[in-house]
């Protein structure tokens, strides 16, 4: 669905709702004026556009937000869209984690909008409705973080991982042998997004934390520290290094943002994970084992005293997925989109 015409979508829709919810005013019966008073050239004034007031160049004032470092980029990027298209007021994006940012948003109340990597959880939902001022958050899905894990197209051994074994790859294991004995006896090339990337940052969560628990606990510090001291293994923050890197071995490995290698699929083979392949399907129902939904949460009230918040999140939400694959997320469906859209104008009635 191209942009203009999502665009409409979203403007009909949020007009229908916004025009229901005011409902027709009583007319009082008047006796119709005689056609010779009207002026030849009179014209009907068009019926005012309910969203114009919820335009970037419309409000201003204060946006804050607060939470997962995976989200920032995208949020970043959607502020500076809503900047440019003539909001005037300031937006403040902190990059604390989700944890951090619901505890802003649900225990001090401190920000307008939480970011989020995860669903939030039914104790922080409780201490937001035990705020002073309570809040009931409200969801609205923006996207999709998939990794891909990559290997040349000349690799002919290797189809499937599970996420022991790519820890494994990842750290300790110093030939495919090492992995699986029918793999080859060669060193495994490897090569990683740079340490200050949110894709480093997610695979060691997802993957290297798990298999390096702590007291029974996955222990993202000692996760980190393994896929650090693993040999054989070349770091960059660009992403074409990455790829030039994996093409170029049959017994090359890397790991990129989903999307980034959807554009390089015709140079790499993406590897299952669990015995499940990296589609946009799987990627959106999170059976995909390396993906994440991507959330940010606000609160009607606050969106209804604060008319520069509603507008960024209805702004957000129009023009997301002309974005985010050039920040390296995945899109969810207009399913997705259309049912966030529906729980902006629920919070708008």
């Amino acid at each position: 669905m191209s942009k203009f015409v999502r665009t409409f979508v979203f403007v009909l829709v949020a007009m229908s709702v916004l025009l229901a919810a005011c409902g027709p005013a009583a007319t009082p019966t008047v006796e119709a004026p005689l056609a010779t008073e009207v002026p030849p050239t009179a014209t009907v004034a068009p019926t005012a556009n309910p969203m114009a007031m919820y335009m970037p160049d419309a409000v201003s004032g204060d946006i804050i937000t607060a939470g997962s470092s995976t989200v920032f980029p995208l949020s970043e990027r959607m502020a500076e869209r809503f900047t440019e298209e003539g909001f005037a007021g300031n937006i403040t994006i902190d990059s604390i984690g989700s944890g951090a940012g619901f505890e802003r948003f649900c225990k001090t109340g401190e920000t307008d909008i939480a970011n989020a990597s995860r669903a939030i959880k039914s104790s922080e939902v409780e201490s937001c409705a035990a705020l002073a001022t309570p809040r009931t958050p409200i969801e609205f899905q923006v996207g999709i973080d998939a990794l891909a894990v990559a290997v040349s197209k000349e690799n002919t051994f290797a189809t499937d991982v599970t996420k022991e074994e790519l820890a494994k790859i990842f750290s300790t294991a110093e030939k495919w042998s090492d992995v699986r004995p029918e793999w080859p006896a060669e060193p495994i090339l490897r090569f990683s997004p740079g340490t200050d990337s949110g894709t480093f940052d997610f695979f060691v969560e997802a993957v290297m934390a798990p298999a390096n628990p702590v007291d029974g606990k996955a222990n993202v510090a000692a996760g980190k520290k393994a896929i650090l001291e693993a040999q054989n293994l070349q770091f960059s923050e660009d992403d074409n290094v990455l790829v030039q890197g994996v093409k170029g071995s049959p017994y090359a490995i890397g790991y990129f943002g989903f999307a980034y290698y959807q554009e390089n699929a015709d140079k790499l083979t993406a590897l299952s994970v669990n015995g499940i392949a990296p589609t946009a399907e799987t990627a959106e129902s999170n059976e995909y084992p390396l993906s994440r939904p991507l959330f940010i949460y606000s609160d009607a009230k606050i969106m209804q005293e604060k008319p520069q918040v509603a507008a960024f999140i209805y702004f957000y939400l129009s023009n997301v997925s002309d974005e985010i694959l050039d920040v390296g997320y995945f899109p969810v469906s207009d399913a997705k989109l259309q049912a966030a859209m529906q729980a902006w104008q629920e919070a708008m009635k």
